[in-house]
């Protein structure tokens, strides 16, 4: 497989070259699908790279997680963000990509094939029904994500802004590490945090 050099300098401080190239698939696999339905409105290339791809990487890099096996949700994935970069980037997790538009939850499953420690579930957020040692998202219903989040896991990471951070930092009991800023300048955010109220 060709890699344009610029792809695999953006990533080069996170993955291998065997890692470099499942990434690749996957972002060859979202160019192609994202002519025909709207995966991500972001310009392929660097940007895109940087935006889904980098920002992933280093939500995944910076979560805390205490054991080197564990198994995560990624509610309302999308077209695979923060899951799949996750996904390669530490291949002893269990990544379950949660998505219920189907066409997109069909992508996941076209361009997560090479990847196994991957499952996708074609299901509405309110209907998983098992748990995992952490949930994460995007936070693109973030109080859907929070309701949910409060079942299925005792730890929660999500990326989003510093206006969204502020009006829920303080609700559905939970407890916050210090946040994260993304370095690209966004004003965007990774937070990390367990839930300290009986899940039920």
């Amino acid at each position: 497989m060709s890699i344009p050099d610029w792809f695999s300098q953006l990533v080069q401080d996170y993955l291998s070259e065997p890692q470099t190239e499942q990434l690749y698939r996957h972002y060859e696999t979202l160019l192609r699908w994202n002519e025909r339905m709207n995966l991500t409105t972001v310009k392929p290339g660097p940007e895109m790279v940087l935006r889904h791809y980098c920002e992933s990487l280093f939500f995944a890099a910076h979560l805390p997680a205490q054991k080197s096996a564990i198994s995560v949700l990624d509610l309302g994935s999308g077209a695979g963000f923060p899951g799949v970069p996750m996904a390669i980037l530490r291949p002893s997790w269990s990544i379950k990509l949660v998505e219920s538009n189907q066409r997109k939850a069909v992508f996941l499953r076209e361009s997560t094939r090479h990847i196994n420690n991957i499952a996708v579930f074609a299901n509405r957020i309110e209907t998983i029904a098992d748990p995992a040692d952490w949930v994460v998202s995007r936070a693109v219903d973030l109080e859907s994500i929070l309701v949910a989040a409060a079942r299925l896991a005792p730890n929660i990471g999500l990326m989003l802004s510093e206006d969204d951070f502020a009006s829920i930092r303080n609700d559905f009991g939970i407890a916050w590490g210090e946040a994260i800023r993304l370095p690209w300048g966004n004003r965007k955010l990774c937070v990390y945090g367990s839930f300290h109220v009986k899940r039920g």
